[in-house]
């Protein structure tokens, strides 16, 4: 294998990854008792917000959608490169 493929081949991994953390841990319980830790009352109030939990899971699908399109294009180049017969 090429360090090209291993290498988008890891970041198909850690897109789906973070996407996924990204997407779903704002409203774990996780994330509450996380932010109740935080001794500054602002920043534990914008943490704590359904708008900042919908940024923070919003940027989690734009890294599932980012790993889709990477895996499309994927195949894509594969399927160009076995239809392509060299020349000799």
């Amino acid at each position: 294998m090429r360090f090209d493929a291993v290498f988008r081949f890891l970041f198909i991994v850690y897109c789906v990854e973070a996407g996924v953390f990204l997407l779903f841990s704002p409203w774990s319980l996780f994330w509450d008792r996380g932010a109740l830790q935080i001794p500054f009352t602002l920043l534990r109030s914008v943490c704590l917000s359904t708008a900042f939990r919908g940024a923070v899971s919003g940027f989690g699908l734009v890294h599932l959608i980012w790993s889709a399109h990477d895996v499309d294009s994927w195949w894509r180049e594969r399927r160009r490169a076995r239809l392509t017969v060299p020349s000799v």
